[in-house]
């Protein structure tokens, strides 16, 4: 018999997302909850056993209680279906649920030490390992902070380990940066024995990690979901999604994974247009064509490489801007100076 596991990270929610917002204007808020509900929308249906949320629920750690209740929403309607929910607290929470209480349910587990919860479920027994985001000096505390979860102490017929870190190996950004060492990353020899798999957020692209940079076989698969939206244009081109993870239990060795699939959710484009000109002379005119002919659905980045000219600043204004773009695309501006263009909230 196999046990369905679920996993997102890195949801970020209420980046973008003002409870009053001052100006009408697209925003990106809203795609950051839509697609966490519909990471969500299998665990609703009853297609998995249980749900693990790797981190960074927010987008950081001092939000309104309102936006918070928002944010655990879609978990609590998770865990009202009878389904278990585990949540990481990640960096941005800093490594704690804000208005904790609003968290509280019988079917909802959030890690505000380490510890393993443990769970009865239909395939079995499961041991869920793991402690909220170690923001200093991972490398060095790490196989203390795995011994204080005492997980060893019960036998579990599924042992899992669920981490909001950064384990070596892993790959980031458009220049495909390896993480190798550093007090922040968790070396890949470290990594016990006798868990089936490590469940983690906070490396935003989608990847598994079997192997260290040695070659060697790791303990334990390290699966990351990524994001499930984009966070910045250095994820333009990665796709976002979510994990669902098939395990045999086995209480002899902490259960194996069987299969995994990963699922696509839909994210909108990012375009970065570059602006080196002080030219003034149809400046609204230029920018209006250049952005009906950017995606109508996209998110795009003006980057003006030098100092605008006045005529072009006032086209770059945020009311300019909303005026020139399409009502569906999102746009921000950045020029190289102390006070960048904001954008209204």
């Amino acid at each position: 018999m196999t046990l369905r596991v679920l996993l997102l990270a890195d949801t970020h929610l209420g980046f973008d997302h003002p409870l009053r917002p001052r100006v009408d204007r697209r925003r990106r808020g809203p795609d950051f909850f839509a697609n966490t509900r519909a990471a969500l929308a299998p665990a609703l249906r009853g297609e998995v056993d249980l749900v693990v949320h790797g981190g960074d629920l927010l987008f950081r750690s001092k939000v309104p209680a309102e936006l918070a209740r928002l944010a655990l929403e879609p978990l609590l309607e998770v865990a009202d279906a009878g389904v278990s929910v585990v949540l990481v607290p990640g960096n941005h929470e800093r490594s704690a649920l804000p208005f904790p209480l609003l968290a509280a349910h019988s079917h909802l587990h959030v890690y505000d030490q380490p510890r393993t919860i443990r769970l009865d479920l239909a395939g079995g027994r499961v041991g869920l390992a793991g402690f909220p985001c170690q923001r200093d000096c991972i490398r060095s505390t790490f196989n203390d902070l795995v011994s204080a979860t005492r997980w060893k102490e019960s036998e579990f017929d599924l042992s899992l380990l669920c981490l909001h870190q950064t384990v070596e190996g892993a790959v980031v950004g458009p220049q495909n940066y390896v993480f190798r060492s550093g007090l922040e990353i968790i070396p890949g020899t470290d990594l016990p024995t006798g868990f089936a798999a490590v469940l983690a957020g906070h490396i935003h692209r989608h990847q598994v990690l079997t192997h260290d940079l040695r070659r060697r076989e790791l303990a334990a698969p390290v699966f990351y979901p990524g994001s499930v939206e984009r966070t910045s244009s250095a994820e333009c081109d990665e796709t976002k999604g979510y994990l669902i993870i098939d395990f045999e239990p086995d209480r002899r060795t902490g259960g194996r994974v069987v299969d995994w699939v990963f699922h696509e959710l839909t994210a909108r484009p990012m375009v970065d247009l570059e602006l080196d000109s002080t030219a003034g002379i149809g400046a609204s005119d230029w920018l209006k064509a250049k952005l009906a002919s950017i995606d109508p659905d996209a998110i795009i980045r003006i980057r003006v490489t030098r100092p605008p000219g006045e005529a072009m600043r006032e086209a770059l204004k945020a009311a300019s801007l909303r005026v020139l773009a399409l009502p569906t695309q999102t746009v921000e501006v950045s020029w190289p100076r102390k006070e960048a263009v904001s954008r209204e909230s």
